[in-house]
């Protein structure tokens, strides 16, 4: 597929960038077992990009921003592939948003298999006599992703009807936020367990005991302030130059007089 960039998308793209720049600039708390990461307020708008900007524009958004931001003196976490999980969640919300499903479901189910067969991924988490799934809540996103739920959350958000629109971002938020969770979590065995070796396994096994009883609620944060945040954007945007630019208009129909 040929895809063609206009000046106009070069400017949103340059627009959005430098917004995301600032909000990536804006730490908030610290990430559990990443030496010097934090988490930033632009883990709140990656989905609402690719909502809004497609897969392509939106991406291009976040990755340079992402950039702009290390250039700017935000610490670089990962071999400057800190752009990643962020990319991911936007990108895929982008297609989720153009109804095209099946590279979505495909992306998600590389990601969870890459993550669960990783031997540095701690499976199980016991509490007291019970063993309970460490991705427990990405199997629930994946499930909500092929249900009929993230078949239709794309259409909901476009009537802008109030209850549809919140319902549909919610669920695009959950399927987008636990990708870049899961993407997170690649990127943290590949580099600190493999490419710059500076966790044991036995340290992974620990960090991950920590993290499976604060990821959870981290990740509903981020959805709670993604939906609050993208309703009114959505609604604002969704009739202005600004929304979906990355998606052909479709010819104008011109009727034959003769």
């Amino acid at each position: 597929m040929k895809i063609k960039i206009t000046t106009k998308q070069i400017a949103i793209i340059a627009i959005f960038a430098a917004l995301y720049t600032v909000l990536r600039m804006l730490q908030t708390i610290p990430m559990i077992g990443v030496e010097g990461g934090k988490f930033s307020l632009s883990d709140v708008i990656a989905p609402i990009y690719g909502i809004l900007l497609g897969p392509y524009v939106g991406g291009a958004s976040v990755v340079l921003g992402s950039f702009l931001a290390i250039a700017m003196g935000r610490p670089v976490t990962f071999l400057f592939l800190d752009f990643l999980p962020a990319l991911v969640n936007t990108v895929a919300l982008g297609f989720l948003m153009r109804g095209k499903w099946w590279p979505v479901v495909a992306l998600n189910s590389v990601l969870l298999v890459t993550f669960i067969l990783n031997p540095l991924t701690t499976i199980f988490i016991t509490i007291g006599e019970v063993s309970i799934p460490f991705f427990w809540l990405h199997i629930v996103a994946f499930v909500v992703l092929v249900s009929p739920l993230g078949h239709k959350a794309g259409s909901w958000v476009k009537t802008l009807k109030p209850t549809k629109l919140a319902v549909g971002l919610t669920v695009l938020a959950l399927v987008g936020t636990m990708m870049q969770h899961l993407m997170g979590n690649i990127l943290t065995e590949a580099v600190m367990g493999y490419i710059v070796p500076t966790m044991t396994p036995a340290a992974f096994n620990g960090m991950w005991s920590i993290v499976f009883f604060t990821y959870p609620w981290e990740r509903l944060i981020l959805i709670v302030l993604a939906v609050v945040v993208g309703i009114p954007l959505v609604r604002g945007l969704a009739k202005t130059t600004f929304f979906r630019q990355d998606t052909p208009t479709p010819p104008t129909k011109v009727e034959n007089k003769t």
